[in-house]
């Protein structure tokens, strides 16, 4: 038995009930359940549909997401997410770069290694490098005054804990700043790179080892391993290259707002819905969530 989850942009919700019926009975779908009016709605399969990238690709350009996924194991005990552009609004690094005069080069770098252009530890080295001499405080003034949280994050770890899950945030990024994302955001742990400072300043370099691609992989299997969980009991966010190692091992692993190299890849790609979405997928429904 499979489901399909048909979902949008909460901010401008108009998911059209006729669009669902007619998918439905095009499929030969079960009975609509709307998990949220106007947002998000879901049916069962029995089979899964030969032309379902057809049909996403049409969704698309109507502002709908498509997920199609076996309905047996969907809503999951763990979290695991990136950081930048996927529970933030920002890359760090490209802020941090701005600070320091040199956001045109260190984003350019960016935008490759996270499209899988470049190797991630090169490309973490090369911009790390281009901060140098840069005032240790200006990590929280970026933190303050450039860093927002992507809509939806609070809603998704607070309903996935308060249902028993873990949340996990692992990122390629800087622990200054994930230290403070997980407890805005009331995650169970973190893991990422340590910028390094000598006398108040950046040394231009990160301590070892290197937490890239690899990293995440191995943080899923600890962390489930600890927690006596298997991988498919774990959901998995993010939207570059180097979180395609994580997204592949999980039981499902979710592209948001993706690269399109990195979309491509992954069966779960959500490009309309916030992070909310992941909820919706597992079977949530709006009046389920937990927000405080």
């Amino acid at each position: 038995m499979y489901v399909a989850t048909l979902l949008t942009n909460p901010s401008i919700a108009r998911l059209d009930p006729a669009l669902v019926d007619a998918l439905r009975n095009a499929w030969g779908g079960g009975d609509a359940v709307w998990l949220s009016p106007d947002e998000a709605a879901e049916f069962t399969l029995s089979a899964l549909p030969d032309n379902r990238w057809q049909v996403w690709g049409d969704l698309q350009a109507l502002g709908v997401d498509l997920v199609v996924q076996p309905a047996e194991g969907r809503r999951k005990r763990m979290l695991l997410a990136d950081m930048d552009s996927t529970m933030i609004q920002q890359e760090c690094i490209d802020e941090l770069a701005d600070e320091a005069g040199v956001g045109e080069r260190v984003k350019e770098i960016t935008a490759r290694a996270m499209n899988g252009e470049l190797d991630f530890e090169g490309a973490l080295l090369e911009r790390v490098g281009l901060l140098r001499g840069l005032d240790e405080a200006v990590i929280g003034h970026v933190l303050d005054t450039r860093i927002s949280l992507m809509p939806g994050g609070r809603a998704l770890v607070a309903t996935m804990r308060a249902n028993g899950g873990y949340a996990a945030l692992v990122s390629g990024g800087f622990t200054a700043f994930t230290a403070q994302v997980a407890a805005q955001l009331g995650f169970d742990e973190n893991r990422a790179n340590t910028l390094l400072a000598a006398d108040g300043k950046l040394t231009g370099d990160v301590g070892r080892p290197i937490l890239g691609r690899q990293a995440k992989v191995d943080a899923l299997e600890q962390i489930t391993a600890r927690l006596g969980l298997s991988e498919q009991d774990v959901i998995a966010v993010g939207d570059g290259a180097n979180d395609l190692g994580m997204l592949g091992r999980a039981g499902t692993g979710v592209a948001l707002h993706a690269k399109p190299s990195v979309a491509a890849q992954c069966e779960v790609r959500i490009n309309h819905g916030d992070l909310t979405a992941l909820l919706f997928v597992q079977g949530y429904a709006r009046a389920d969530f937990v927000t405080g």
